[in-house]
């Protein structure tokens, strides 16, 4: 596999990291100490997303082609159900009186971690793929991994900016980005 399919294979891969991301740096408050919190929060987001995308491809490539029936059997309803259950919270957090309601995202294990394999699930047929096609691994998780990060860095940033001008919604808006992330998942793998 040439490098530039390699590379284009882990944008793909990144993009519903990056829409995550996005919608972090949309929640996320303002504060006075905004630049470094969000250079913060761009990094937590890019660790986890860019470490869960370079792990779920090695994994299935571990687990060989003898396994990718099992795998694509069910990997596009864990994402649908992980995703769906965050973006129905955010949903519904979204339409509490402005002192109920949460002012982000959590970045700690407990929310990071279901995004992180929910957005990275979809690697597993990949690494089955780069089995079954003899793609050296090491490169091609590196590749994946940084990439996701470097857009998850940039995701949060992003999003940040946007979300400065849209505030009342942001909420309303990250969960509905997450439910339709989802919803994509499955379509793509019910249908495609």
């Amino acid at each position: 596999m040439a490098y530039w399919e390699l590379a284009l294979i882990a944008v793909g891969l990144s993009m519903d990291a990056f829409a995550v991301a996005v919608t972090i740096g949309i929640t996320s408050k303002n504060t006075a100490a905004a630049n470094s919190v969000m250079i913060k929060r761009g990094l937590i987001a890019g660790l986890y997303f860019g470490f869960f995308q370079g792990l779920m491809p090695l994994i299935g490539y571990l687990l060989g082609t003898q396994f990718a029936d099992k795998i694509s059997a069910f990997d596009h309803w864990v994402a649908f159900v992980l995703l769906a259950i965050i973006g129905a919270q955010m949903v519904i957090g979204s339409f509490k009186k402005e002192e109920e309601k949460p002012k982000e995202v959590s970045m700690k294990l407990k929310k990071m971690l279901p995004l992180a394999i929910a957005t990275s699930i979809d690697a597993l047929a990949v690494g089955v793929s780069f089995a079954m096609v003899g793609t050296k691994i090491v490169p091609a998780v590196l590749t994946i991994g940084l990439t996701t990060f470097a857009l998850s860095f940039a995701g949060v940033l992003i999003g940040k900016a946007f979300g400065g001008r849209f505030k009342s919604k942001a909420e309303l808006t990250g969960g509905v980005i997450l439910i339709l992330i989802g919803l994509k998942i499955l379509i793509e793998h019910l249908f495609f």
